[in-house]
């Protein structure tokens, strides 16, 4: 019966979540590429924040302005304080909802450190013990990924990676753990 309640609570939740979300965008954009409302999970009137097409690790997610802003210092004050607020946030319950221990919060800013879609973002990365065997690993496996992703995305291509299924599978999940 708890678990009835809970359910029915969380799917409640999500449906709040949603409309509230659709409410305030009806599409968002990715650089060059629509992104799927089902894999976004929390939005604020300036930011929003989606799971990944290809994780380094579970969890790892992006929060990206709603704006599409090529560069970080190309953002308002009031998108920097509400990026960086979004990733405290969503960085604070993936980190226990996942019981992790840490996190990585990241900013490839342009072409030259790494940047592969002209919109900023910051990657959320929870961590464990022993998911990298040196803690700063992750910055050369967050490079790979994206010299990897440069290689594969044709821009006039839809991407092909994870399923849109998948995403919004775990983006559901997700947005159960924001009181929208």
């Amino acid at each position: 019966m708890l678990n009835l309640q809970v359910t029915g609570k969380t799917i409640l939740s999500s449906i709040r979540c949603q409309r509230k979300m659709s409410s305030t965008c009806s599409s968002y954009a990715f650089g060059p590429y629509k992104i799927d409302p089902r894999e976004v999970f929390y939005a604020t009137p300036l930011s929003y924040a989606m799971v990944n097409l290809r994780p380094l690790l579970p969890a790892h997610v992006l929060v990206c302005p709603r704006r599409l802003v090529p560069r970080f210092t190309d953002l308002t004050a009031d998108e920097t304080s509400d990026l960086w607020l979004t990733a405290q946030k969503v960085g604070s319950k993936l980190e226990t909802f996942h019981n992790a221990s840490s996190l990585t919060l990241a900013i490839q800013d342009g072409p030259q450190a790494g940047q592969t879609v002209p919109h900023v973002h910051i990657h959320i990365l929870p961590r464990k013990g022993g998911d990298f065997e040196k803690n700063d690993e992750i910055y050369d496996a967050l490079d790979e990924k994206e010299k990897e992703l440069k290689q594969k995305l044709d821009l006039d291509k839809d991407r092909v990676d994870r399923s849109i299924q998948e995403m919004a599978d775990e983006a559901s999940q997700y947005r159960s753990l924001f009181d929208c």
